[in-house]
This record gives C-alpha cells, structure tokens and sequence, in this order.
C-alpha cells in the first residue's frame, strides 16, 4: 500500500458528476496492459550501488523497464443504483497519479452525496535497505509494507467538494538502523480536500491540500506534510487529458544523531495522463499514457531524490 506515488497507471475519467453510481445494475469494471520506462535517482533506490563512502555523495540513477496489469471490478444494486462495492485501484485516484488498490464499498445519498470506505491491503511489498546509513560496507535489502483505512465524503458544496480522510500503519520488516532516532516504523494521518472548478463545458480545474501526520518510531523519522496541487482536465469528444502540479512540504520533528540536525524536504511535480477512446474503432477500449517526474530539495543532501515515469498500454471498459 501506498497513500501517494508516481507510478505505472493506466486510464483515467474526468467525467461530471453522475446521477449514479452507475449505470446499470451489476457487475462493472476496467482492466488495461502497460509498459513503461522508471528512472529514479535516490539514496533508498535498491536497484542503484550497495555501498556508499559518504552522506554528502551524489548516487547513481538508475533506470528500468516496467509492465503491469491493473484495473477495476464494482459491483452496483440498489433501487436507486446507490449502492457499490467495488476492488482495485480507481480511476479518479489514477488520473492525478496516485496509486492504491483498494476494497471498498459506497453509498450515495438521495442529495447526490456520496459516502465511501476503503481498506487499502499491501499487496506487493516494495524493497528497502535495511540500513540505508552503513558506510563502507555492502547494504542488504528488506521488505517495505503497510496497510491502510479510507473514508471519503464526495460531491459536497453542489458536487464541487471531496474529503478523503485516511490512516495507515507502515512497517519495515528488517529495520536495522543503529540510530533509534531513525527507526522506520509509523503511524500515518492523511487528510486531503480538493474542489472542483468548470472553465467550460469541456474543462475544470482541481486545486486540492493535502495535510500528512507520520508519527516514526524514531523521532527524526515523524513529520509533518504540506502539499498543494493544482490539477488542469480537459475532454474533447474522444480525448481526455489531466495535468497536475504539486509542491510539497516535509517538515521533520528532531535531529538524528547521524546528521545533526531536523530534515526539511521540499519537493516539487509534474503529471500528466492522456486516454484517446474508441482506438482503431474498437468499442470500449482505449489508448493510455502517462508521464510524471518529481524533484526532492532536502536540507540533507541525503535525501534529495529524483523520479521520471512514462508509459503507454490499452484500457478496456465492461
């Protein structure tokens, strides 16, 4: 599980406010095929060198070739189609560049406002090292994980308004920093309101605030986040694009022994998500495509990072 990141996605809908849930009753969903390209320039990047010799040295970027399936499968009933459970990661969440597979189920009220929960289940561990600190030796890796719960309130303020409220529990499996200050396993507060703006029939805007509570075992480790977004969608007969600029602020509780002093991070990206429907005439399927980068300034040149993401695949709707 993971709350926030830029990855391998798919497909994306940036549709108004429907009536229902859906539109029948019954089983829906999406499933699409891609392949892509990742670079990623970071200290925590398992695929670069084992051992380093300084904290101020810069590290390798390393890049790598990607494929995935993902999709959505949802289940609606109800009189009033006002009723879904639904398993996979969502469109909505895709189209700005966040990843989550989810369970969940959802209700819309007769006013239009809909209630959803969610539990989002690891399901594929991502690596890390064990101690991303040993100089001069070879790092091992380990095995990163958590889980999450989500409630979201959508379509208040006349449809305009989303709350997504969230908590999740990250472990390390093998944490072995030796300081305790960087100790890695946390309890995370999410909390995320973004407000829809028409431009035109054909257009909106989406800026959004997203507030994040990390309380580390290790102290160095416990933050404070601080993000805005400003999220640009456009749909033109069969096109569909959404463009999104972030800026975000990690501000950090204490020093580490190791460095002596609180970590500030400031981090900056860029997303953009293309669909063409209909391709080569085919009823239901769809041409996708992606391209995402961020950029990490941290006061610890430790930290600073930098990620690039492209990929292309084909999405089918039933």
């Amino acid at each position: 599980m993971k709350l926030k990141i830029i990855t391998l996605s798919t497909a994306f809908c940036v549709s108004s406010v429907q009536a229902q849930l859906a539109k029948n009753t019954g089983i829906n969903g999406n499933i699409s095929a891609n392949a892509g390209f990742i670079s990623s320039q970071s200290h925590f990047n398992t695929k670069s060198s084992s051992t380093i010799h300084s904290y101020n040295e810069n590290t390798d970027r390393h890049g790598s070739f990607i494929a995935a399936p993902l999709g959505m499968l949802s289940y609606t009933y109800g009189d009033q189609l006002d009723r879904q459970v639904y398993i996979g990661t969502t469109r909505s969440d895709i189209s700005i560049g966040i990843l989550a597979f989810q369970l969940g189920y959802q209700y819309q009220l007769s006013d239009g406002l809909i209630l959803d929960v969610s539990y989002l289940p690891t399901i594929l561990k991502s690596e890390t090292w064990q101690d991303p600190y040993l100089l001069d030796q070879a790092r091992s890796t380990t095995d990163e994980g958590g889980n999450a719960f989500r409630f979201q309130i959508k379509n208040l303020l006349n449809n305009n308004l989303n709350l997504d409220l969230a908590y999740a529990v990250k472990g390390v499996e093998n944490d072995r920093v030796t300081d305790a200050s960087l100790a890695r396993d946390a309890d995370i507060y999410h909390f995320k309101a973004d407000y829809r703006i028409p431009l035109s029939r054909t257009s909106m805007l989406k800026p959004a605030f997203t507030y994040v509570k990390q309380n580390a075992d290790g102290k160095a480790e416990s933050f404070d986040s601080y993000k805005l977004d400003l999220s640009w969608f456009a749909f033109i007969k069969r096109h569909k694009l959404a463009l999104t600029a972030g800026y975000k602020i990690k501000d950090y509780d204490a020093a580490s022994q190791i460095f002596g002093k609180a970590r500030n991070d400031k981090a900056w990206s860029l997303f953009a998500a293309y669909e063409y429907s209909n391709v080569f005439q085919w009823q239901n399927w769809s041409f996708v495509s992606l391209a995402g980068y961020s950029d990490t300034h941290s006061n610890l040149s430790f930290y600073a990072e930098k990620q690039l993401v492209v990929s292309a695949g084909l999405n089918y709707n039933f």
